[in-house]
């Protein structure tokens, strides 16, 4: 069938051979980029949908730059995590980037969500009731503030200097963040995989930890698994569910299991300093809070 046969038609709106002949003889468009999966999405956020600024010099925020999938580095229950290059295509001008994207309507949620949902109501009562009923529309919802609640965290917690990866921008219930890893892709390992060191990772993590309880924080769900090595550098990652110690309910019990979760962890491993209790008190005592 030729070209655009499909515009051969009779009756009011039919085309005639100036029109045909334009039409055969135009290329079809493609707003696809020259290279990669899409252009990069840097112009959809705002202002305040970015990083803190200055920008690092290492981040690509040309407009001519396209997204590469390379994969996925973290399958989770709540969201998945992908490896992403952003470049301009002919010049070495190119980036790696985490891309966390929460799920919606399958969103499973985490297996205390109610507790760190706590004091995140919206104004609108009926998004409140999708929430408590866990309605399809409900875990959207859920879902935009887990995005939105994790992305503020890792601003704030960067702009305070704690090791943090640093939060480039959030697209609805995308996060795209600083790739902590080698510049050939591969991701730095958990603590928990880790051997060399603790002495200084433990010194690392209590220094961080103090900060977080004197801004009133506690990471919420702090373990071996979402504290990443590189370089022999300590950093915290997945931070959706940080609480603030001061106004939740149950704050305090969030800094306690914090430093339970891991003072344990680099007990079992040998380091003498690492005791549960101890850094237990140190954070309520950094946050102002009673014993």
């Amino acid at each position: 069938m030729p070209k655009h046969s499909q515009h051969r038609t009779r009756g009011k709106y039919a085309l005639d051979a100036d029109d045909l002949e334009w039409l055969e003889s135009t290329p079809e468009t493609d707003d696809g980029p020259p290279e990669g999966d899409r252009w990069s999405t840097w112009d959809q956020s705002t202002p305040t949908e970015k990083g803190p600024k200055p920008y690092p010099d290492w981040l690509v925020t040309e407009l001519a730059a396209v997204d590469t999938e390379h994969g996925v580095l973290k399958t989770g229950k709540e969201a998945d995590v992908h490896l992403i290059s952003r470049g301009v295509p002919g010049t070495d001008r190119v980036c790696l980037l985490a891309a966390k994207r929460y799920r919606s309507s399958e969103h499973r949620l985490f297996h205390r969500d109610s507790g760190y949902l706590e004091g995140r109501r919206t104004r609108e009562s009926r998004m409140n009731r999708a929430m408590a009923n866990r309605t399809a529309f409900g875990k959207q919802v859920i879902a935009a503030q887990w995005a939105v609640a994790e992305f503020g965290a890792l601003c704030r917690l960067w702009e305070l200097g704690v090791p943090v990866p640093y939060p480039v921008q959030i697209v609805e219930t995308e996060i795209l963040q600083e790739f902590i890893g080698t510049r050939d892709g591969y991701a730095a390992p958990r603590l928990a995989q880790v051997s060399d060191d603790l002495d200084g990772l433990w010194e690392q993590l209590v220094a961080a930890m103090v900060t977080l309880a004197r801004e009133g924080l506690a990471h919420g769900d702090l373990s071996p698994y979402n504290l990443l090595v590189h370089d022999g550098r300590l950093v915290i990652i997945d931070l959706p569910q940080i609480v603030d110690v001061i106004a939740h309910p149950t704050g305090p019990s969030f800094l306690d299991r914090d430093a339970h979760n891991v003072a344990t962890w680099f007990a079992a491993k040998g380091v003498p300093t690492a005791d549960p209790d101890s850094l237990a008190a140190l954070l309520r005592k950094e946050a102002g809070l009673s014993l």
